[in-house]
């Protein structure tokens, strides 16, 4: 194990850094801030994940099933291109940022943001150079030739999309996520569901849909890199010192890792995408996007649980380790647990929504629900390998689950379509969470302390059962969702609240409703 990924005691004396970098708590410290920094990203994710939600509901209604598959094509390639430029950058520069601080180490924290950034800037323009010059062959394989002036405009917003991921990722080694959430969560993808909706009413059609995509990418990016400048101007001033090595090898192994677990998400677009219709990716990306709508909490927990961990780790603190990895388990799985009671028993009628053309891949919302599902009660094991230095341990995970993705994909598709393609995925996630929850217990002996799982299963069953009750008492899509969604969450919530919240719970809570408690309590907010 190399010497910066073994954890480090503070020296004696050395006060836990703040938000400011200039002192603040402790273990409580690092939790009150998840929960206010974790309550800020759920609404920008909220805001994020309905926004897309939006924009393909808005080009379902208005487009065709084919259109919306080709923005889907689309924007799986920025997803996976942009992540190919960053080069591991993001998930580098948020461990070393907040390792740094917590280190008191002004010229380190210079360095690894000065050097994170370039990297970021040249890899944005290398890639986004090389797909406007292969956009042509790209649209041949995805059987789209006439997507080559949206592949042309996917290479413009690349380079902006990568700088905006690795700036937001540098703040967000502050342990604050203020920034990443306003921009990355909701004024990139506010912007982007405003300028679809005017060019789609002004009769621009999918072409004008993606250069929405392309404004709102350079919008957010600019802003990234502006905030991320006054940032680094409350650093005491020193001469910024490098640490090319240790950065490098991590970004390189978070990067493959990064990348797998992206493609494992998208892969299964682009393979239906060259194996089938582009009508069969609209109809799957629909169901996707339903589904990602149930799981919308896991992405912003997990951000504001990663430069927690990194910093208890390298401050040797496992019990504050364990304590953050049970409390952001519990969120992810409690935030999600009515939405997917509403996905596994009214799929069809959730379906209903974009139009009678996508209600028959019903089956493929409950596969898709049931990994999500998987995927949400393993919690962040992931970030947990990678913020304590397994990240090599994490790739391999990560690649297996991408190729076993793929193979069952090209076993599948041909025979089953959509269907296939959310077997193949559900597959490969029930797989790769289970190996790396065992991976967290049995290498690095963490255990998620407080998950509160049988309190998360006494208060679904009664919202479960209410659900049922309500689906074979009504009839018609709208009438049963307007009843069964208030529904189902007064129930779960009132039993959870009857049963009593945990102090962390409350926090969280707080910070979804932008209350200001760790004030009192001598907190920066975050």
């Amino acid at each position: 194990m190399r010497r910066a990924d073994v954890p480090v005691p503070a020296p004696a004396g050395t006060p836990d850094v703040a938000d400011d970098g200039r002192g603040g708590g402790g273990g409580g410290d690092d939790l009150r801030r998840m929960a206010r920094g974790g309550g800020l990203n759920i609404v920008g994710a909220a805001f994020s994940q309905g926004s897309l939600f939006v924009i393909m509901l808005v080009l379902a209604l208005t487009t065709s099933g084919a259109d919306v598959g080709r923005y889907s094509m689309c924007y799986a390639l920025l997803t996976i291109l942009t992540l190919v430029a960053l080069g591991g950058v993001r998930a580098t520069l948020t461990r070393f940022v907040a390792m740094r601080l917590a280190d008191a180490d002004p010229g380190a924290v210079r360095g690894t943001v000065r050097l994170g950034m370039a990297v970021a800037v040249g890899g944005g323009l290398a890639v986004s150079g090389a797909l406007a010059l292969c956009s042509g062959w790209v649209a041949g394989v995805l059987q789209e030739p006439g997507l080559r002036d949206g592949i042309l405009l996917v290479a413009l917003a690349v380079g902006a999309a990568t700088v905006q991921g690795a700036a937001l990722a540098a703040t967000q080694g502050w342990r604050s996520q203020r920034a990443f959430t306003l921009i990355g969560q909701v004024l990139d993808p506010g912007l982007r569901v405003v300028l679809t909706a005017l060019a789609l009413w002004l009769g621009h059609g999918l072409m004008g849909a993606l250069w929405a995509l392309v404004i709102s990418t350079w919008t957010a990016g600019l802003l990234a890199v502006v905030v991320l400048v006054r940032r680094m101007r409350q650093v005491e001033p020193a001469r910024p010192t490098y640490t090319p090595r240790p950065m490098a090898s991590f970004a390189v192994v978070s990067w493959g890792s990064t990348l797998a677990t992206t493609g494992l998400v998208w892969t299964d677009t682009l393979i239906l995408g060259h194996l089938t219709s582009a009508e069969d990716v609209g109809t799957y990306t629909v169901a996707t996007r339903l589904v990602g709508l149930a799981i919308f909490v896991l992405n912003p927990i997990n951000s504001a649980f990663v430069p927690s961990v990194a910093r208890l780790h390298h401050l040797g603190d496992r019990d504050g380790v364990d304590l953050a990895y049970g409390a952001a388990n519990r969120w992810i799985i409690r935030l999600s647990v009515p939405a997917f009671i509403l996905l596994l028993v009214f799929p069809a009628e959730l379906l209903g929504l974009f139009g009678g053309g996508y209600a028959a891949a019903a089956a493929v919302t409950v596969v898709l629900a049931v990994g999500q599902l998987a995927n949400a009660a393993a919690g962040p094991c992931g970030s947990v390998l990678n913020m304590t230095g397994l990240v090599r341990i994490s790739l391999v995970d990560n690649v297996a689950a991408l190729v076993l993705n793929v193979v069952l994909n090209l076993v599948l598709v041909p025979r089953f379509g959509v269907l296939g393609a959310a077997v193949a995925w559900t597959a490969s996630l029930l797989l790769v969470n289970a190996t790396k929850w065992l991976q967290v217990r049995r290498i690095l002996g963490i255990r998620a302390r407080g998950t509160g799982t049988v309190a998360t299963l006494v208060a679904a069953a009664p919202a479960a059962l209410v659900a049922v009750l309500l689906g074979l008492a009504v009839d018609g899509t709208t009438a049963t969702l307007l009843l069964a969604a208030p529904a189902v969450v007064v129930v779960y919530l009132s039993v959870l609240l009857l049963r009593g919240l945990e102090a962390d719970d409350r926090a969280l809570l707080a910070g979804l409703l932008r209350r200001r408690k760790g004030r009192a309590a001598g907190v920066a907010p975050s």
